[in-house]
């Protein structure tokens, strides 16, 4: 979609849009590995006998190392808008496209 033919509210609902698809996909991951690393943590425990079990650290390294990946995610989807303000994206474009109309022969 071409964003030079749309209204301001336009914009912002598209703006808005992107935003919750988003954080959509980060709640879809962060279900995703709640259920794949129970399942994975669930197989890997030995039952001895009916009233021990044991679990080792090594089991948890997919969940670990796939946490990380998830905080990034998160952090990619949250942190911006946080540590930048909401606007941010648009004070840059519109600094840009000053300094571009500036640098220009006319």
């Amino acid at each position: 979609m071409n964003n030079f033919n749309l209204t301001p509210e336009e914009l912002r609902y598209q703006q808005a849009l992107n935003r919750v698809k988003r954080i959509k996909g980060f709640y879809i991951h962060l279900m995703v590995y709640i259920v794949i690393n129970i399942a994975i943590i669930l197989s890997k425990i030995n039952f001895d006998n009916e009233s021990s079990w044991s679990i080792e650290m090594r089991h948890f390294s997919t969940a670990i190392f796939w946490g990380i990946g998830l905080a990034a995610h998160g952090l990619s989807v949250f942190l911006p808008s946080f540590i930048m303000g909401n606007n941010w994206e648009e004070r840059k474009i519109n600094q840009i496209m000053e300094k571009e109309k500036q640098n220009k022969w006319e």
